[in-house]
């Protein structure tokens, strides 16, 4: 069984249960580099041609005008191919109730018939919010298991609750 992780995760500025910090490494990272550490699968990170701002509140201004608008922001690369994988991991924060856009430019030109699809979240209070039922419409022919949602403050001591979450779904 071969594994891919595709994520989109964003550092700077991060919102963690009501205070603003500065991190180098996003939430979203850190659980795909454990995905990708427990079953030594493949890793995309899907990141904007142009990045979002630093500054949070700006951030989420742009990613909730893009949204609003329907848009699909260029990508620095682009993955083409899923073909050899069996397990396809989905990961991102939850902006506005889904997955950033960025995700949406890159899953949408993905054949995802006969994988099994992994859906997983950071977030604040969010939980899986709209992503499970998003994804389904983008990966069509897919086996969509259980999602997992992970509160971002908790991320770095997540990996046994990843791990659970695997064995159980996959």
């Amino acid at each position: 069984m071969k594994s891919l992780v595709i994520y989109f995760s964003r550092a700077d500025e991060n919102y963690f249960g009501g205070t603003m910090r500065y991190i180098d490494k996003g939430n979203t990272e850190v659980v795909a580099e454990y995905i990708r550490d427990i079953l030594g699968a493949d890793i995309f990170k899907v990141e904007r041609k142009t990045p979002y701002a630093k500054e949070y509140m700006a951030c989420i201004k742009e990613a909730k005008d893009e949204q609003s608008r329907g848009e699909k922001p260029e990508l620095k690369n682009y993955l083409d191919d899923i073909s050899g994988y069996d397990v396809i991991f989905i990961g991102g924060p939850v902006y506005w109730g889904t997955l950033p856009q960025p995700m949406f430019t890159e899953l949408e030109r993905l054949d995802f018939s006969g994988k099994t699809v992994m859906p997983f979240t950071t977030h604040e209070g969010s939980g899986l919010a709209n992503v499970p039922s998003d994804i389904k419409k983008i990966c069509v022919g897919a086996n969509l298991k259980q999602g997992l949602a992970i509160v971002g403050s908790t991320v770095r001591d997540s990996k046994q609750k990843i791990e659970k979450w695997i064995k159980e779904n996959v």
